[in-house]
Protein backbone atom coordinates (compact mmCIF):
# COMPACT_ATOMS: atom_id res chain seq x y z
CA UNK A 1 0.00 0.00 0.00
CA UNK A 2 1.25 3.70 -0.98
CA UNK A 3 1.97 5.86 1.57
CA UNK A 4 -1.07 8.66 1.93
CA UNK A 5 1.39 11.07 2.75
CA UNK A 6 4.22 10.81 0.95
CA UNK A 7 6.29 13.83 0.51
CA UNK A 8 6.89 15.05 -3.01
CA UNK A 9 10.21 14.40 -3.68
CA UNK A 10 10.42 10.43 -2.42
CA UNK A 11 10.09 7.19 -3.06
CA UNK A 12 8.38 4.48 -1.18
CA UNK A 13 10.62 1.34 -0.96
CA UNK A 14 8.42 -0.51 -3.32
CA UNK A 15 9.04 2.37 -5.76
CA UNK A 16 13.00 2.59 -5.03
CA UNK A 17 12.48 -0.62 -5.79
CA UNK A 18 11.48 -1.01 -8.93
CA UNK A 19 13.26 1.93 -10.37
CA UNK A 20 16.56 -0.31 -9.16
CA UNK A 21 14.98 -3.49 -10.52
CA UNK A 22 15.58 -5.30 -7.63
CA UNK A 23 13.06 -6.64 -4.54
CA UNK A 24 12.69 -5.12 -1.05
CA UNK A 25 15.58 -7.06 0.24
CA UNK A 26 17.69 -5.53 -1.97
CA UNK A 27 16.55 -1.93 -1.22
CA UNK A 28 16.86 -3.20 2.77
CA UNK A 29 20.80 -4.33 1.71
CA UNK A 30 21.99 -1.43 -0.13
CA UNK A 31 20.49 0.53 3.73
CA UNK A 32 22.74 -1.43 5.19
CA UNK A 33 25.56 -1.22 3.50
CA UNK A 34 25.35 2.95 3.57
CA UNK A 35 24.82 2.80 -0.23
CA UNK A 36 21.03 4.32 0.41
CA UNK A 37 20.12 6.44 2.65
CA UNK A 38 16.46 7.16 4.07
CA UNK A 39 14.96 9.89 3.65
CA UNK A 40 12.05 10.19 5.53
CA UNK A 41 8.99 7.77 6.41
CA UNK A 42 8.53 5.40 9.15
CA UNK A 43 10.58 2.20 10.08
CA UNK A 44 7.94 -0.15 8.58
CA UNK A 45 7.42 2.17 5.83
CA UNK A 46 10.63 4.47 4.86
CA UNK A 47 10.94 6.78 1.92
CA UNK A 48 14.07 7.26 -0.59
CA UNK A 49 14.76 10.70 -1.78
CA UNK A 50 14.29 10.47 -5.63
CA UNK A 51 17.75 12.44 -6.32
CA UNK A 52 19.59 9.89 -4.40
CA UNK A 53 17.60 6.51 -6.10
CA UNK A 54 18.43 8.33 -9.47
CA UNK A 55 21.72 8.46 -8.74
CA UNK A 56 22.66 4.98 -7.63
CA UNK A 57 20.50 3.84 -10.83
CA UNK A 58 22.84 5.98 -12.90
CA UNK A 59 26.09 4.36 -10.73
CA UNK A 60 24.11 0.74 -11.15
CA UNK A 61 23.94 1.03 -14.95
CA UNK A 62 27.25 2.47 -15.45
CA UNK A 63 28.81 -0.40 -12.92
CA UNK A 64 27.28 -3.01 -15.23
CA UNK A 65 28.23 -1.71 -18.57
CA UNK A 66 31.89 -0.91 -17.59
Amino acid sequence: MESQSLRPGHLTAHQTATVLGIGLDGVRKLVQRGQLERSGGSPRQPWYAVVDVQALAAKRATTRTA
